[in-house]
């Protein structure tokens, strides 16, 4: 299984619970939660370099710390356009870039239910898995490592973990949530504020950039 793909038919297969697609009544009743512990850090608050460099960008996404190649291909785009909009380099290019720096980003997906006793509380009351009300909860792990062009700079590395909760039928998320419109906003939220936390922690190091 992999823990990433595009809403019920797309990026909501990102998330382990996805497997669960095999239950098909599951879908309709389904609901998606971003974890309110990571708030995104608005870009006002970084800490603006006072000469920016140019730097390349490497993200991956992984599942269980394995290379999600899909998964990866489907969030570059959104990925790349948040690391320009930080303000934090004067260009950012997918390519290597003589004398430029290195920004890599990883996010990987672990699970946080114990889907083999989620699915079996299901099955053990007839099938009534939505309707009596189930939560599951898929664990994100950002790490960004940043090297400067000089060479002569240790790399600065920093981490962050974020949440997504999906309830089914009567199930409760928890408290000081942010409930998303479908799986796709959640994932997009979800990777938006863990890397903001990232961002703005690499501004902050006095070493950078």
């Amino acid at each position: 299984m992999y823990h990433i793909s595009a809403s019920l038919n797309g990026l909501g297969r990102m998330l382990h619970w996805f497997l669960l697609a095999t239950l098909p009544f599951l879908s309709a009743c389904a609901s998606f939660y971003v974890d309110g512990n990571a708030p995104e850090i608005p870009v006002t608050q970084y800490k603006k370099p006072t000469e920016a460099l140019n730097v390349q960008l490497v993200w991956e996404f992984q599942t269980e710390g394995v290379a999600n190649t899909q998964a990866t291909q489907a969030l570059q785009a959104r990925v790349h356009e948040q690391i320009v909009a930080s303000g934090l380099f004067a260009k950012v290019s997918d390519k290597p870039v003589a004398g430029s720096a290195l920004l890599a980003i990883t996010v990987n997906n672990v699970p946080l239910t114990d889907m083999d006793d989620a699915l079996g509380k299901g099955f053990v009351t007839g099938l009534t898995f939505g309707l009596a009300g189930t939560t599951v909860a898929d664990g994100y792990e950002c790490t960004l490592r940043y090297t400067s062009g000089n060479g002569s700079s240790p790399p600065l590395t920093y981490s962050g973990k974020h949440a997504i909760h999906t309830t089914f039928g009567t199930g409760s998320p928890p408290p000081g949530v942010h409930k998303a419109s479908n799986a796709d906003e959640a994932v997009f939220l979800m990777l938006r504020q863990v890397i903001s936390r990232a961002l703005n922690d690499l501004s902050q190091d006095p070493s950078f950039p």
